[in-house]
């Protein structure tokens, strides 16, 4: 049964990235691009995003179980340091550098985007090399 509803809620997360355009990088591109042809449409789709997270996470903090009979695992961390910092610069740069992000990424390469399908390769690989270092640390 967990299986079936991750795999259900990666789909509903997947139909929702490519109903509203976010898997396309020139999309993605368009919000960034503040000094040209702005395209605001993925604010909307962040705003969405997070007034359906909020609701989630309010009644989720109520909750010690998951529906699924999980314990409930919420994040603790409310430092920031400068881990935190830079690797929210190198996901950034790396955002605006390709036009994905891992979950549009991942539909992308879905729908059959080379470029996607690179950047999910790149992804992983730095995944791992974060990994081995984290075992060194």
């Amino acid at each position: 049964m967990k299986l079936f509803t991750t795999w259900i809620a990666g789909l509903i997360f997947g139909l929702g990235l490519v109903l509203s355009g976010m898997s396309n990088p020139t999309k993605v591109l368009g919000f960034l691009d503040l000094a040209g042809a702005w395209d605001p449409s993925l604010a909307l789709v962040m705003g969405g995003a997070i007034a359906v997270g909020s609701i989630g996470f309010a009644l989720a903090v109520r909750r010690t179980r998951s529906w699924l009979g999980d314990p409930m695992q919420l994040p603790t961390a409310s430092r920031i340091d400068r881990r935190l910092v830079l690797g929210s610069v190198a996901f950034g740069a790396g955002w605006g550098l390709a036009g994905f992000c891992p979950g549009p990424a991942l539909v992308a390469a879905a729908q059959g985007y080379w470029q996607a399908l690179l950047f999910v390769a790149a992804m992983l690989a730095g995944m791992k090399l974060f990994e081995l270092l984290e075992r060194r640390r």
